[in-house]
């Protein structure tokens, strides 16, 4: 019943203002009492599953995007980031929210639908199971061929509402970050609620393999073999990985050319609720 709610909503655009964006194998955790992100949200989820662990006592919630490289690691890891936040001895209970997926031909939504569900089952506190639409629970048929009918959403972290959501913006940094993704980055946490602060990196990769066989290649190719699910993809898909990959090609060392003095690199919300990157030697 939840699962049909859910996808009977039309998805929101998320304006910039107040929302912290949450791209592939990151996570973010943060509470009511934050005074710089009220929203916290991630979309082109494919066969990737959005996960929204949420503390009902303490309010912290935290969001990550899961693609099943170390499910049971990133679990632990989201867990221990809202009990940070909550007392164990005050009242409330952990609640989960699971959102993504579709039957896809290779069945990894299904796959990684079964990894959560037993890494949670696994874990040593009590977690309820509250929304559950993943995999067959979000998934349409056009003409023989499925696709999600939820790519993204978003969490109101004051009034824990989780709704279908779309993201104009998604950055700042947003090729730097799908870089470190693409490069078999492990799950990472990129905010710090404590001093509302966005950190990105430091990141390091060595020089790409084949960086310009793939970026020769038609957009066809790219989606047949850079997407788990070719024939469900957003549109942008293609020239996402196309910006990706040249972001790759320009900076084979990111030791060099990005984190030379291997700090990560700063951003606080503004007076317009923007993103916008301080200087680290302020802190």
């Amino acid at each position: 019943e939840k699962a049909k709610l859910l996808r009977s909503q039309p998805a929101q655009i998320v304006e910039p203002k107040g929302l912290l964006y949450v791209q592939q194998r990151e996570f973010a955790v943060t509470t009511p009492k934050d005074g710089s992100v009220s929203i916290l949200g991630s979309d082109d989820a494919t066969t990737c599953h959005i996960v929204v662990l949420r503390h009902t006592g303490s309010g912290a919630t935290c969001l990550t995007h899961c693609d099943g490289s170390d499910t049971e690691a990133e679990v632990s890891l989201i867990m221990s980031s809202v009990k940070s936040f909550s007392n164990s001895t005050g009242c409330g209970r952990l609640e989960v929210h699971l959102v993504g997926g579709f039957n896809d031909d290779r069945q990894l939504s299904q796959k990684l639908t079964n990894q959560l569900l037993r890494a949670f089952d696994l874990q040593p506190e009590d977690v309820h199971l509250v929304t559950f639409c993943v995999t067959e629970l979000n998934d349409r048929e056009e003409q023989d061929i499925h696709f999600p009918i939820i790519y993204g959403i978003a969490v109101n972290v004051k009034t824990a509402e989780i709704f279908p959501a779309t993201f104009p913006e998604k950055g700042p940094d947003e090729d730097l970050r799908s870089a470190h993704v693409l490069t078999g980055a492990p799950l990472t946490n990129i905010y710090d609620a404590r001093t509302e602060q966005l950190r990105i990196g430091p990141y390091f990769w060595g020089p790409f393999p084949h960086v310009d066989f793939w970026l020769k290649q038609d957009d066809a190719q790219i989606l047949q073999n850079l997407s788990t699910s070719p024939l469900a993809e957003p549109p942008h898909f293609v020239s996402h990985i196309r910006s990706t990959l040249t972001f790759l090609k320009e900076h084979p060392f990111p030791s060099r050319s990005l984190f030379p003095d291997r700090k990560p690199r700063i951003y606080k919300k503004n007076e317009e609720g923007l993103w916008e990157q301080v200087c680290s030697d302020k802190i």
